[in-house]
C-alpha cells in the first residue's frame, strides 16, 4: 500500500479510504471509486452473531472483510477466517488487520485466498477445511443477471457470480465447510428466497428467515436466512424488521444495527 503524490492511499494503482465501523470500535481499508464497498448488508449479517459466539467462523467471499471483522468485534470468543477469491481484496483485508484499530481482534483474525468454485481439494489446500466451521456467514454476488455489468472487474465479481457458480452450488460449498450442528447465516435479495429455500432445505434445517424492510410500509428488500446442520427442524418466518420509518428516518434498531450494539433473533436459532 502506497501514497500517490496528493496523499490517497493507494494499493495497486488503485485509490482505497479507511471506513471506520462500530462508531470507530473497527476500521477498514475499502475501495475508492471502484469495486465494491461494504455497507448496511454487512452490518445486517453482522448483527446476527451473538457477542456471547464462542467457535470458528468463516467470512465467505469477505470482500474487504467487514462483515468477519464485524464478527470478531462482536464475538470475543470467535476465531474468524475471511474468505475471499479476488487477489486486490485479499490484500485489503491483510491491510486491514495490520491496523492498530483492529489490533484486539487481530490475532483471532486470518485471511484464506481462494476460489470457492474450485472444489474441496483446492479449498483444503488454500486453508478452509470441511467440516471446520461452527458459523458461516456470507453475502453471495447473486445481483440480478439482467442488470448493466460494471466495466470494472473487480466490483463485477462483487455482484454477479461466476457462470459456473450458482446460490446452490454456493449453498453447498457453504453447508460443506459447517461442523456438526453448524449455522449458516446469509443475507440476500428478497427475490432470492425460493432459490435460497431449495439450496438449503436439501442440507440444512431450521431453516429461519428474517425479512429486511429498508422503509416502513414497503416491502422487504432483503432476508436474512439462517439454517443448521444435523437436524431437521422445519421452517420458520420471523416478524420482518424495518430500518427507516415511514419518513424515511432510521429507525432505533437500524441505528444500534450500525453502531453494533444490536442483535438480531437469528444469533439465537
Amino acid at each position: 500500500m502506497t501514497k500517490n503524490s496528493s496523499g490517497e492511499t493507494m494499493i495497486d494503482g488503485r485509490p482505497v479510504r479507511l471506513d471506520a465501523f462500530y462508531g470507530g470500535g473497527f476500521a477498514v481499508f475499502q475501495p475508492r471509486g471502484w469495486g465494491y464497498r461494504s455497507g448496511l448488508d454487512a452490518m445486517l449479517l453482522a448483527a446476527c452473531v451473538s457477542p456471547a459466539f464462542a467457535g470458528n467462523v468463516a467470512d465467505l467471499g469477505a470482500g474487504s472483510g467487514v462483515v468477519g471483522l464485524a464478527a470478531a468485534f462482536r464475538a470475543t470468543g470467535a476465531a474468524v477466517t475471511l474468505a475471499e477469491a479476488q487477489p486486490i481484496m485479499t490484500a485489503l483485508c491483510r491491510h486491514s488487520l495490520a491496523l492498530p484499530h483492529n489490533a484486539a481482534a487481530a490475532g483471532r483474525l486470518s485471511v484464506v485466498a481462494v476460489d470457492i468454485g474450485a472444489g474441496r481439494p483446492a479449498r483444503e489446500a488454500a486453508g478452509l477445511n470441511d467440516s471446520t466451521y461452527d458459523l458461516v456467514l456470507t453475502n453471495p454476488p447473486f445481483h440480478p443477471s439482467n442488470h448493466r455489468r460494471p466495466p470494472d472487474q473487480v466490483r463485477d465479481r462483487a455482484l454477479f457470480a461466476a457462470e459456473d457458480m450458482s446460490l446452490d452450488r454456493w449453498f453447498t460449498v457453504a453447508a460443506a465447510l459447517l461442523a456438526p450442528k453448524g449455522r449458516l447465516v446469509a443475507v440476500l435479495r428478497a427475490d432470492l428466497l425460493g432459490a435460497a429455500l431449495g439450496a438449503l432445505e436439501p442440507r440444512l434445517g431450521a431453516v429461519t428467515v428474517l425479512p429486511a424492510h429498508t422503509k416502513a410500509g414497503t416491502p422487504a428488500e432483503r432476508i436474512l436466512v439462517s439454517a443448521r446442520k444435523g437436524t431437521r427442524a422445519p421452517m420458520r418466518l420471523l416478524e420482518g424488521i424495518c430500518l427507516h420509518d415511514f419518513d424515511g428516518r432510521p429507525t432505533m434498531l437500524s441505528q444500534d444495527i450500525a453502531g453494533g450494539t444490536a442483535t438480531l433473533a437469528l444469533s439465537e436459532v
